[in-house]
């Protein structure tokens, strides 16, 4: 039946015109089907793009001291790796994350900062420059600034334990200085 379509749009021999227009009816039906399909596939492949940049969310920190970024950042354990490799008098510019183990809960003007493996990092700000909350324990953070090792004395370690609110008998048993994975922090970025 078909093959007696003359493609002229005037000349129809052996067909109706309402078989002519059923025929274009069809065609603009089969052309808007299509086209809905393909709305439809670029419509998902959109939404799925949708979903995977959710999971790619910022996370939020507080911010002290000078901005800094979480970009090149090391984890605690290289961190550890790091110290282990310095000298006294060696200072080394990184960036690491981690997770605070106590504050000062005077005023906040240092923090230690869990290394793994039983270690920590004392942490100072910048010329006493800015605080943590006072309730900052168990925080992730990421520290910018200088590593070193130092030594410190039994005044400072007990000046510390004060700080830290520990009794005076606790205090008084601080009789030797300690060697230290020391920190002085620029910037610091606390998770919210």
């Amino acid at each position: 039946m078909l093959k007696f379509i003359n493609k002229n749009r005037y000349s129809y021999p052996n067909l109706s015109l309402k078989l002519y227009f059923c025929m274009k009816i069809i065609n603009i039906m089969r052309k808007v089907v299509l086209l809905t399909c393909f709305l439809v596939f670029i419509a998902c492949k959109e939404g799925k793009k949708e979903i995977e940049n959710k999971g790619e969310a910022k996370i939020a920190y507080a911010s002290f001291g000078e901005k800094i970024n979480d970009d090149d950042v090391i984890s605690k354990e290289e961190m550890a790796k790091r110290f282990q490799k310095l000298k006294s008098g060696d200072t080394i510019a990184v960036k690491f994350a981690s997770k605070i183990k106590e504050v000062c809960k005077t005023k906040g003007c240092w923090m230690k900062l869990d290394l793994g493996d039983e270690k920590e990092s004392m942490i100072r700000f910048t010329d006493y420059g800015f605080f943590m909350p006072l309730d900052a324990d168990n925080k992730e953070v990421i520290v910018d600034g200088r590593a070193y090792i130092t030594e410190i004395s039994v005044e400072e370690l007990q000046h510390f334990a004060k700080d830290a609110g520990k009794t005076e008998e606790e205090i008084a048993e601080i009789t030797n200085p300690e060697f230290t994975y020391a920190f002085e922090a620029d910037g610091v970025l606390m998770k919210k």
